[in-house]
């Protein structure tokens, strides 16, 4: 059973915690995590390019001049694709579709399996306490600073700026007002509710940090053996 230690505030330890092994002591798949980050980013993409076809130009319901007899060639209307402000052939439209599918259970096996790296790296960081009584973002670079020099063994910053800070991707498990203000203006710092876990951020973000009480959600969201559901063993 995998283990991680409890930090306070001021990244002292204060005790540890055991893992759910079918959570965080998957083995991880590369080829299963890259074809879950493939479909979250596809599901997320938004169609904004669209050309108007000639059915959705403005103008032209009158044919420009007669048939016949001007020396012109023939054109039934100004809204075809050879006029200038006519209509676009073959341009991109809105209703383009990029949704990509994935099995539900292979969502969560790949989830797992970045959760687990995360873990046997020592990259999930996790708090006894994380809730602010104010919104003050000096707070929260102080508590970075405590466990850059404590988790990463590197030296404190001395009157750094917020860039210095290792990307993290910080887990809330309930109101988190002043939490997301505190951090809202902190380059490398992403702050969502632990029930918002996605792949993308996992991978994008270098370290997890979290309340204990975050770990009991993810038990409760993610762990399917304790649901008395299959776990995924076959995705």
């Amino acid at each position: 059973m995998p283990r991680v230690n409890i930090y306070n505030i001021k990244a002292e330890k204060v005790d540890e915690v055991g893992l759910n092994p079918a959570i965080f002591e998957v083995e991880p798949k590369s080829e299963l995590i890259y074809q879950a980050l493939l479909a979250q980013m596809a599901n997320s993409r938004k169609v904004l390019a669209h050309a108007k076809g000639r059915s959705e130009v403005r103008g032209g319901g009158k044919k420009p001049w007669k048939q016949k007899g001007t020396g012109r060639a023939r054109h039934g209307s100004i809204r075809s694709p050879l006029w200038i402000g006519g209509g676009v052939t073959f341009g991109p439209t809105n209703e383009r579709n990029f949704e990509a599918k994935i099995n539900k259970k292979a969502k969560k096996k790949a989830l797992d399996m970045v959760l687990s790296d995360k873990v046997s790296n020592g990259k999930i960081i996790v708090l006894d306490n994380l809730e602010m009584k104010e919104a003050r973002t000096k707070e929260m670079k102080e508590l970075l600073n405590n466990f850059r020099s404590v988790i990463m063994t590197l030296p404190p910053l001395k009157g750094g700026t917020e860039k210095q800070f290792f990307k993290t991707l910080l887990l809330h498990a309930g109101k988190a007002g002043n939490l997301i203000k505190a951090g809202r203006n902190i380059e490398k710092l992403k702050i969502i509710g632990v029930n918002n876990l996605n792949i993308r951020d996992l991978l994008e973000y270098e370290y997890v940090m979290m309340p204990q009480a975050g770990l009991e959600i993810i038990d409760d969201l993610y762990n399917y053996k304790k649901l008395g559901r299959n776990n995924g063993e076959n995705a």
